[in-house]
């Protein structure tokens, strides 16, 4: 049966936030996007309906992306997890599986170290949160705390060629799997009005000179849930031996390496991520 995607919009404590949703019984699953200028529908729009025949799936655009507020706030670790409790409540989700891409990931993580008994199971792909410093901590720590961060969104913007080369250097693989119509789908993301608002907020926040602020590796064996981790094997924003580490230090993890895959693995190969995800959450 396939499931048809539906929005709704919702207003948490006067935060408007827009959400996808589709299928009508089973467990709630929720899917957390990315940062940079992602959302849900770039994030999980080949990912919602498949996964609908068997969950309740909610796909948020997390504040400060996409149909969401952009609010006038310090973006960070606490202000994601609060956004999640609201967003749960407002749901009337006593728990739910949490799947996180980059940035939700680890919102995932915070959120199931905050909240253990609100989370069913964990997804984690290409997830903040499994260092304790960035590759070049110092070089990311100066670049985002200057004004290049903006700038190159408003540069990257104005040029289709520099859209598709970010793309391929930093979030796919294999060039063949990179539609044309996604390339156009991120610039229009790009030149919308204060596109780079919320990421550059949440990494001059998280990234301080000496690490990352809200330093959830040290704490990922706290983690007792079952957790499935998967990871592009050329992920240059996260390389893959984090991932390792991670999965060593969670007991109950399990990980699956998308072999030649970078920073979106499930937007790369989603029918194989499909595929995965639905087998872990079956177990």
């Amino acid at each position: 049966m396939t499931q048809s995607v539906k929005t709704m919009k919702l207003n948490l404590n006067g935060l408007n936030v827009n959400c996808f949703t589709a299928g009508e019984t089973g467990p709630p699953l929720i899917l957390l996007h990315g940062g940079g200028v992602d959302s849900a529908i770039i994030s999980w729009g080949e990912i919602i309906t498949p996964l609908a025949d068997n969950y309740r799936v909610f796909a948020p655009d997390l504040p400060g992306y996409g149909e969401s507020d952009k609010p006038d706030v310090e973006y960070s670790i606490p202000f994601y997890v609060e956004f999640l409790e609201n967003f749960m409540n407002a749901l009337k989700l006593e728990k739910a599986s949490l799947a996180g891409l980059s940035l939700g990931g680890g919102i995932s993580i915070a959120f199931a170290l905050q909240f253990p008994s609100r989370v069913d199971k964990l997804i984690l792909i290409g997830s903040w949160g499994f260092y304790s410093k960035l590759p070049y901590h110092l070089l990311s720590y100066w670049y985002t705390q200057s004004s290049l961060n903006e700038w190159s969104y408003q540069v990257t913007a104005k040029h289709r060629k520099l859209v598709k080369w970010m793309l391929l250097y930093s979030l796919f693989g294999d060039p063949n799997k990179l539609s044309e119509e996604l390339v156009d789908q991120v610039q229009q993301c790009l030149q919308a009005p204060n596109a780079a608002k919320a990421f550059a907020s949440f990494q001059r926040s998280e990234i301080t000179r000496t690490g990352v602020r809200s330093d959830l590796a040290k704490r990922l064996s706290e983690i007792k849930h079952q957790t499935l981790i998967v990871h592009g094997t050329l992920d240059p924003g996260v390389p893959v031996e984090y991932a390792k580490k991670a999965h060593q230090l969670m007991p109950n993890s399990e990980l699956y390496l998308m072999e030649g895959c970078k920073h979106w693995a499930q937007k790369e190969r989603p029918e194989e991520f499909i595929r995965v995800v639905k087998a872990f959450l079956k177990k």
